[in-house]
């Protein structure tokens, strides 16, 4: 295992690198310190073939003009805030309003719009170490935050993401990676033909807005049931505008348990993926307009990638029953998701 750091780009006067984590088998899996950013998972197929399975830019320029969180860490609250606003020991905050009156993914300026610090604590392991410091009243949060993302690469096609974070004063916090995935490798083939499991028989029903009603609503005999393997299509005119839901996944305790597998018809590549967290969200890549061009020189059209993103419920600060996400100052905040490739 080996990785390879080179000049990315420039932002803020500040230089961006690209770090490629290779593995024994060739496979390789690209991140950018800006916005601890996936920008490639090249994967030999079970023909030999290479196929890079996430959508992405070849340049910094590209992703610092998108607008739909390609392959970043998002937070400090991954999701949505109703009204930009929570409150904590009696104390309400507001947040910034990125996305109509809804507080989005860390605001106008997230984790996915900053320069981490990188370092490889340990050339014999195939680990990237990011961290950030986010101030107190960044974007309307309270509290100092210090955040760390390790990405570690296996040789047995393992990409796994760990989360740690801690605060001088309690706040809440929700980290996820926003990647977008097609495991045909082929960005001008959609995901509609792709099939997915998700491990959990409930999501948490949305208003008009996204924002959580506070029930938690069965998949049973619905477009939302991927209790097997399904294909993405078969339903998916139920869903009205696809999908963006947050499922509230079989319990595990905390321990790292399986979430979801997606598969391919065309090629022997499963993704699994397996997290400590109690939600995943399903987004089937409905923004997706066209306007981006993917690194192949394709158009990344809708529905053209979907995320898997591993996370706590949307609007948890102001939903007392979900589970919480507040940090709070001695605490420490841990959170694990792998993305494992594993043949059919």
């Amino acid at each position: 295992m080996k990785i390879i750091k080179s000049l990315f780009g420039a932002f803020k006067g500040k230089e961006v690198y690209r770090f490629t984590c290779i593995n024994v088998k060739g496979n390789s899996v690209s991140i950018i310190n800006y916005g601890a950013t996936i920008i490639s998972w090249e994967i030999k197929d079970d023909k030999n073939l290479d196929r890079d399975i996430v959508a992405g830019f070849n340049t910094l320029e590209d992703y610092l003009k998108n607008d739909v969180y390609m392959g970043c860490i998002v937070g400090r609250y991954a999701n949505r805030i109703a009204n930009g606003k929570f409150s904590i020991n009696g104390t309400e905050y507001r947040l910034a309003c990125n996305n109509g009156k809804t507080h989005l993914h860390g605001g106008h300026t997230g984790f996915d719009k900053v320069i981490w610090d990188a370092v490889i604590p340990d050339p014999a392991r195939s680990t990237l170490q990011l961290s950030y410091f986010s101030k107190d009243g960044e974007e309307g949060y309270p509290g100092n935050l210090h955040v760390k993302v390790e990405y570690t690469y296996t040789d047995t096609d393992e990409l796994q993401i760990e989360y740690f974070a801690e605060t001088d004063k309690a706040t809440p916090v929700n980290l996820s990676n926003h990647c977008y995935f097609n495991l045909s490798g082929d960005i001008g083939k959609n995901i509609l033909g792709h099939s997915l499991l998700v491990n959990g028989n409930h999501y948490t029903a949305v208003n008009d807005n996204q924002i959580p009603t506070g029930e938690l609503t069965t998949v049973e005999n619905t477009a939302f049931d991927f209790n097997e393997l399904t294909m993405i299509s078969k339903n998916f005119a139920e869903t009205k505008n696809g999908y963006d839901h947050n499922y509230v996944l079989k319990n595990n305790d905390n321990e790292l348990s399986l979430a979801a597998i997606l598969s391919d018809p065309e090629n022997k590549l499963q993704l699994a993926v397996y997290t400590t967290e109690p939600g995943l969200q399903f987004y089937s890549g409905n923004l997706l307009d066209g306007s981006l061009i993917n690194r192949d020189g394709k158009p990344i059209n809708r529905h053209a990638a979907l995320c898997l993103e591993t996370q706590h419920f949307p609007d948890s600060p102001n939903r007392l029953h979900f589970p919480s996400t507040i940090l709070n100052k001695g605490e420490k905040y841990h959170s694990k998701t792998v993305y494992k490739i594993v043949s059919k």
